[in-house]
């Protein structure tokens, strides 16, 4: 068993015992879900070079679409997730087959704009509630748990994170992975080896896509809601500072960058207080309201002192160490 497996399994075993250790539940299923959704992301720019900025579309889309099929024509959960999944696979599809005719910045712009498209869609269809959201989606139960207790849903949501970690994993190291690296080093080479490069790009959109989906709709169904924060071009924009500040290219750098994101949204203000009371300056209190600004602070020391991400940065150093 090599060192790689192993520490996978430590992690996953540390990652069960959180709930006991008393991490609260529900924050760290949120970390899990922006994980799967930056790892799948990062196997559209890390692996393939190819810059979104409209993947929020999948992780929006999949919430409403899952939360409505349980919430209304009620679906079994399972039922819910894997029809999520599709609704965003499929959307990939159209938004991959037009997006891929172009590369650059090109591509980021046709993706933007058919997000929006998307967006706007989520903002006036009926089905969505508009700006109050999809409330009141079911939970339900799956392979006999209730997932109405959210220690149940909570071994439920880590199995899931694993399974899509595990298909990016396994996507990137086979020869289909292979070719995407070659397509970001060199595409006119890869071109020249007879590869159809349109046709590899078109499919890790879609199984981008539908991993994003999979993580909105894990998501709709931690949060029993869907709203359009998860559509919105602001979403699209936090999955990639997730996967620059984690590292771009490397598997565990967009769980790292998701972890340190999410803590920032919901913790800086809890730290802000924390800094007030310990120092008499009443302006930390303010931190709390000021995320986007700590978030953009963080990401501007990475650019500078972290090139290649953090997870990217140690790996580099400790290949230089070891030559």
């Amino acid at each position: 068993m090599n060192r790689q497996l192993i520490s996978y399994i430590l992690v996953a075993i540390i990652i069960a015992l959180l709930p006991a250790i008393g991490a609260y539940p529900i924050f760290v299923m949120k970390v899990m879900c922006y994980a799967l959704f930056a790892c799948a992301f990062n196997l559209l720019l890390g692996y393939t070079g190819l810059l979104s900025f409209g993947h929020a579309a999948f992780l929006g889309g999949a919430a409403y679409a899952a939360g409505h099929a349980m919430a209304v024509w009620g679906f079994s959960t399972l039922a819910g997730l894997l029809f999520g999944t599709v609704v965003a696979a499929l959307m990939g599809l159209v938004m991959g087959a037009l997006a891929t005719r172009r590369s650059g910045i090109y591509f980021a712009m046709i993706t933007l704009a058919m997000a929006q498209m998307v967006f706007f869609f989520f903002l006036q269809a009926p089905f969505t509630h508009g700006e109050d959201g999809l409330q009141g989606i079911p939970r339900g139960t799956l392979f006999g748990l209730d997932l109405s207790q959210d220690i149940n849903l909570y071994y439920v949501v880590m199995g899931i994170f694993f399974l899509g970690y595990a298909i990016c994993w396994r996507t990137i190291n086979s020869p289909f992975g292979q070719v995407l690296k070659a397509i970001r080093e060199n595409e006119p080479r890869a071109i020249s080896l007879g590869y159809n490069v349109d046709n590899f790009k078109l499919l890790v959109f879609v199984l981008s896509a539908a991993l994003a989906g999979l993580a909105g709709a894990t998501k709709a169904l931690v949060f029993v809601s869907a709203t359009l924060s998860d559509a919105t071009w602001q979403m699209s924009g936090m999955v990639i500072l997730m996967t620059l500040i984690g590292g771009l290219g490397t598997f565990t750098g967009p769980v790292i960058g998701a972890i340190i994101v999410v803590m920032l949204e919901n913790k800086v203000g809890e730290f802000g207080r924390f800094l007030s009371s310990a120092t008499g300056i009443e302006w930390f209190k303010i931190l709390g309201e000021s995320v986007t600004i700590v978030i953009g602070l963080i990401f501007i020391i990475c650019v500078m002192a972290f090139r290649r991400g953090i997870v990217g940065e140690l790996a580099h150093k400790f290949k230089a160490g070891k030559a």
